[in-house]
């Protein structure tokens, strides 16, 4: 009967032989026996306990947190946007043509931008108050989550086609499950969070809610769950994934909270929730769903995008036009970049290779590119009236959860 081991346990094992190995050969040579081990044979046999201990505790883990069924496991447990490094395209992506498009809310269309030349390229109609482009859970469709015209148009990433529009009530803001089963619909008006099906678009599960104004999300590092933002009655729902069901609730500590963007740190550790009103982002833990402290960042934070090192989150500041940053490491802001001449930093996304960051200037018609290293701008573009939530695209990662682009 063969025994089959893990990894992390022939690891482990074969640390452990190592260590018998350099003792035996230790105590061999010259027929005398010492009972101290050398240093050499100490730090094998501490390689070998620390294998044995790491593989112990990602079995606990594990054991402890399965995941949803049926997701992607994560490629590094301590870094959930590990899949999202600079370049790292997917096989299904990698010759699509690079390109920023910009649904733009009250001129009912969408503006695609190419990155190398900062100009419009192409406008595309599309229904009435189109608010975010939303990449599908498999990549292959940007969809086009046109609000106020209860339809989601559907644009082919590799040709530029656009398809006939699929009827979808109230699609503020699109979410896909970590399994790549449903497609979760923000329906902001209608109070409801709405499970489709992934690829037809077929309603699976309605789900009421209380709360005023569901608009954006995250998912825990296991799929489990979800934090939701209610920017109209300032709270959050925790969602069971699986079980599509609100499982908790509770309201911002302070009076007239407008939650924007979800995001959880790398190793999952903390939520992070953009506030207009309150001026800067909550921080929480979700497993706990505790109460959130805030951080002041700046004049109605909005928007959080992750760089492609996993080191920071860049947050916009819409209400004074800059962009604050976090280090992961530390929790503490390290800089604030002013966009040149002011501006209505929004919702936007980080190209492929890490260096630009793209924002829409949702009252000032126009997008603005940002050099990630230094927090320059690079370029203001003019586009189309209201520019919301745009998509860089395409952007590293497997698959993707949503919103302008959460990929793991």
């Amino acid at each position: 009967m063969r025994c089959h081991l893990s990894p992390l346990r022939r690891a482990a094992a074969g640390a452990a032989v190592a260590a018998l190995a350099v003792l035996a050969a230790g105590c061999g040579d010259t027929g005398t026996r010492s009972l101290a081990p050398s240093p050499a044979q100490a730090a094998v046999a501490a390689q070998a306990a620390a294998a044995a201990a790491a593989a112990k505790a990602q079995r606990l883990a594990a054991a402890a947190h399965p995941g949803l069924a049926g997701m992607p496991p994560l490629i590094d447990p301590r870094d959930v946007y590990a899949a999202d490094r600079p370049d790292a395209l997917s096989p299904v992506v990698r010759g699509f043509p690079s390109l920023v498009y910009v649904p733009n809310t009250e001129s009912n269309t969408v503006s695609v931008i190419d990155p190398k030349t900062y100009k419009v390229i192409r406008t595309i109609p599309v229904g009435r108050q189109p608010q975010h482009v939303v990449p599908s859970w498999d990549l292959k469709t940007l969809w086009v989550n046109n609000d106020l015209g209860n339809s989601l148009t559907p644009i082919d990433p590799a040709t530029g086609k656009v398809g006939e529009p699929v009827d979808v009530h109230d699609p503020y803001n699109l979410y896909f499950t970590p399994d790549g089963k449903y497609a979760i619909v923000m329906a902001s008006l209608d109070r409801q969070l709405v499970f489709r099906d992934a690829h037809s678009m077929a309603v699976r599960k309605v789900v009421p809610v209380s709360c005023y104004g569901v608009n954006h999300a995250d998912f825990s590092p296991d799929g489990r769950y979800f934090i939701v933002s209610c920017e109209f009655s300032g709270e959050l729902l925790k969602v069971d994934t699986a079980a599509m069901k609100v499982v908790a609730q509770q309201r911002l500590p302070m009076a007239g909270s407008m939650p924007q963007d979800v995001k959880i740190s790398p190793d999952g550790s903390t939520w992070y929730i953009a506030d207009m009103a309150a001026d800067g982002v909550w921080t929480m833990n979700g497993d706990t769903f505790s109460k959130p402290v805030l951080l002041p960042t700046g004049k109605g934070a909005h928007g959080l995008y992750v760089s492609r090192d996993s080191k920071y989150l860049y947050i916009t500041n819409r209400g004074e036009g800059s962009v604050s940053l976090l280090d992961f490491a530390t929790g503490r802001l390290t800089t604030k970049w002013h966009i040149d001449g002011g501006g209505s930093p929004d919702m936007g996304g980080v190209s492929a290779d890490g260096k630009v960051l793209w924002l829409t200037g949702r009252y000032d018609a126009e997008v603005y590119a940002l050099d990630t290293a230094t927090g320059r701008t690079l370029a203001k573009i003019p586009v189309g009236l209201g520019p919301h939530g745009l998509a860089v695209y395409p952007q590293p990662g497997r698959y993707s959860l949503g919103h302008t682009g959460i990929f793991r």
